[in-house]
């Protein structure tokens, strides 16, 4: 199994004030991952795992699709969905300019 391994290779988060954490302490995971195996690697190092059962339509929390989100919103760009730029800075730079308009859009929407 992958998974344990993906554990134990995790690196510090930087780029926070604080002193950088070492261990992960939650994983949040799809239905795939919901097996005995996964639960004891998770609890012999002391994380607390949440994953969607099999056979159900749990939806464990609300930050779960996050990513998927993410690139629902890019993709709302042609020009991001079909990479159609040969050189990777431009391709950058719309996608800069791509998340800089959804930010601009969600930050006008709240402050009405």
């Amino acid at each position: 199994m992958v998974l344990p391994t993906l554990l134990d290779r995790v690196r510090p988060l930087r780029g926070r004030p604080e002193r950088p954490r070492h261990r992960l302490t939650t994983l949040i995971a799809d239905k795939e991952y919901y097996y005995p195996s996964v639960y004891s690697a998770l609890r012999q190092r002391p994380i607390t795992g949440y994953i969607a059962r099999r056979g159900t339509r749990d939806k464990v929390t609300a930050g779960r699709w996050i990513v998927e989100q993410t690139f629902a919103l890019l993709h709302q760009y042609r020009r991001l969905a079909i990479r159609w730029e040969r050189r990777t800075d431009v391709h950058h730079g719309f996608l800069d300019l791509a998340a800089a308009r959804i930010c601009w859009r969600r930050l006008s929407n709240r402050t009405r």
